[in-house]
């Protein structure tokens, strides 16, 4: 399973990709406006320091307008992904990039129809939201097995299931059992995939009785 980091946080980022678990990053117009910065200036700054996909998403809500705005995005650099909504005009958008060769992320996705439909508008990626569908009383890891499932039984589809509003550890391994490709997550959450307090228990414990002997490696 790849790990994309969703933030628009350089800091995090820069901290993220130097520990070489981050395969790409996602951002959104609400994680852009959090971190008080233009977004071009943010997308180019992340693009030069994370090889992997980098999802900027369209403002406009419309074809021509989604278009416009592409075309400037795609500019900043060769791995900018471009994120545009589940919508008529969104997948129209999606289907013109993908055919001139523009990696696309369709996003807000909460059914195993509208993915299939990102998958025949030939989505580089399609996100589904499963913290979201689980604030609801869903079960939100059902729509990710769904996609999977449906994608798995038609080889030519070559969409990948981004799994996003994920909320914790138990998110990210659930999706990765029914097969997922990618999983993007808070920086909180993905440090949380590295930490357990047997690990910290059983290092203190170690040091401790490695201090008692006097020795020294290096």
């Amino acid at each position: 399973m790849k790990f994309f980091v969703d933030t628009a946080d350089t800091a995090d980022i820069k901290a993220l990709a130097e520990s070489g678990l981050l395969d790409g990053v996602t951002t959104n117009p609400s994680l852009i406006a959090k971190s008080g910065r233009k977004i071009l200036d943010v997308v180019a700054e992340i693009c030069a320091m994370v090889p992997g996909p980098v999802s900027a998403e369209v403002a406009a809500t419309d074809y021509d307008g989604m278009m416009r705005e592409a075309a400037v995005l795609q500019k900043i650099a060769d791995n900018v992904c471009v994120k545009l909504p589940l919508t008529p005009d969104g997948l129209r958008a999606c289907k013109t990039l993908t055919g001139d060769g523009v990696m696309t992320n369709v996003t807000l996705c909460f059914s195993a129809a509208q993915a299939l439909i990102a998958a025949k508008a030939g989505a580089t990626f399609v996100s589904p939201f499963v913290g979201r569908l689980d604030d609801l009383g869903q079960d939100g890891m059902e729509l990710i097995a769904d996609i999977v499932q449906i994608y798995d039984n038609y080889p030519a589809l070559t969409t990948e299931v981004l799994v996003a509003s994920v909320r914790h550890p138990i998110h990210v391994v659930q999706a990765a059992k029914l097969g997922a490709h990618v999983a993007t997550l808070p920086p909180n959450v993905l440090r949380m995939l590295y930490s357990h307090p047997l690990t910290d228990k059983g290092l203190a414990a170690f040091l401790k009785d490695w201090a008692a002997t006097g020795q020294t490696i290096a």
